[in-house]
């Protein structure tokens, strides 16, 4: 089964609380919450997606994160490739790929088609198409404080 691991998936839904508020500088905490997400794994997201130029990050008081460039602008193939690395289904995929067999493989030209395929189709969906199903997000929880009646 070919599946993106789970922290692309989780930096998707990251990318996606910034993107439905792109005036906005979140903070981590922020973002866990409105994610959905431990904070620690939040975190853990963030510096690759920076590192991506996907994301930009302030210090201080009033310091957080927000996107770097507009949804419409960053495509579903930037953020795998942040979290994961180059894009490639199989190992010879990549150009400088090469294994034991390549001499005398015949799936190698087939296996780059399928992953040029793929990549063209990651590279077709922006992250601000991915704001279509989502639901807006709603403000963080507001703890009540409450105090039970004794018997």
């Amino acid at each position: 089964m070919l599946r993106v691991t789970k922290l692309t998936d989780y930096a998707t839904v990251v990318l996606t609380v910034l993107a439905s508020r792109p005036d906005a500088v979140l903070s981590a905490a922020e973002l866990a919450e409105r994610a959905g997400l431990e904070g620690p794994t939040v975190s853990k997201l963030l510096k690759p997606l920076a590192q991506a130029g996907l994301v930009e990050g302030f210090r201080g008081v009033h310091g957080g994160y927000r996107l770097a460039r507009p949804a419409s602008a960053i495509s579903l193939v930037e953020i795998v490739e942040a979290m994961e690395g180059p894009l490639a289904m199989t190992e010879c995929s990549l150009d400088h790929g090469e294994c034991g067999i390549s001499g005398h493989c015949g799936v190698r030209a087939n296996w780059r088609r399928i992953n040029d395929v793929v990549a063209d189709a990651l590279r077709s969906v922006t992250l601000a198409q991915m704001l279509d199903d989502v639901p807006p997000s709603p403000p963080p929880a507001r703890r009540i404080a409450a105090r039970l009646a004794s018997a």
